[in-house]
């Protein structure tokens, strides 16, 4: 009589054990993934409370080309530069407080840089398209490329988006320092700022920009944490899978060798 092996007995095998040091690599993988979702959750070093009202240079927050980092959307800064005339733009679907309209916006070079560098800046709302169009009119007449100080709310690229099918095919929906890039003018060799900036003070008779400050929350991003706890699970399933795969491995055998002694006891002598 054969006596058929023990769970125990197949686990230690040779060939469970190498599919078990590779899951072993495979949950090291996972646990790695999860301590790194784990690490961008929770904010190390968050900006203390009200730090985005004061007013820091736009160097110390972001550089040229770069993305805004997320403790400092709604950043307020300021920045030394000029208007080009010419590139006065309306973007339209701007609310102010609750009432649609339009953004007059323009481009900045700033001053002071080894490379011509320039930034979108929003300069203020009206609530229709023609009191849009009559400032940037007047921006364009006045400007004359006089240096001066800008603050106002530092904003992430919202991306381009194309216009709806009722609307010019020229017009802006979004605020994109992309799209706008696209249709300024001088743009050889230019660096430009990702974000755009909310001028604090409107020009041109425009409304001043409802831009409130950012909501200071708990530095603590969830999704991230529901990654982590999900890496997790999948550590977890890979030792799983290796015992069921193993279990169902040793229940065959046993099967077999019973299955065996059956037919052999049935054969007649």
């Amino acid at each position: 009589m054969v006596f058929p092996p023990t769970l125990r007995e197949v686990l230690v095998r040779p060939r469970w054990l190498a599919l078990l040091g590779l899951c072993l690599v495979v949950a090291g993988v996972f646990a790695w993934l999860g301590q790194w979702q784990l690490g961008r959750a929770i904010a190390v070093n968050p900006n203390p409370p009200g730090s985005s009202e004061q007013v820091r240079p736009i160097d110390e927050v972001v550089q040229p080309g770069a993305y805004l980092p997320d403790p400092f959307i709604g950043q307020r800064v300021s920045v030394e530069g000029w208007l080009v005339p010419g590139d006065f733009i309306v973007v339209s679907s701007r609310f102010n407080d609750g009432v649609e309209g339009y953004w007059v916006t323009g481009q900045l070079r700033l001053a002071g840089t080894e490379q011509p560098t320039s930034l979108a800046v929003a300069l203020g709302w009206a609530p229709t398209r023609a009191e849009a169009d009559a400032a940037a009119a007047r921006l364009d007449e006045a400007a004359a490329g006089d240096s001066a100080i800008w603050t106002g709310r530092l904003i992430a690229d919202e991306g381009p988006v194309p216009p709806p099918r009722d609307a010019a095919t020229t017009e802006l929906v979004r605020m994109s320092p992309a799209a706008l890039l696209s249709r300024w003018h001088n743009i050889d060799s230019l660096e430009v700022y990702r974000p755009f900036l909310t001028s604090a003070e409107p020009v041109a008779g425009l409304a001043a920009i409802s831009s409130p400050p950012p909501v200071e929350g708990p530095g603590v991003n969830w999704l991230n944490i529901f990654y982590a706890a999900e890496w997790a699970v999948f550590c977890g399933f890979a030792f799983y899978l290796w015992y069921r795969l193993a279990k169902d491995a040793w229940e065959r055998e046993v099967e077999d060798l019973e299955a065996a002694e059956l037919t052999g006891a049935s054969t007649p002598p």
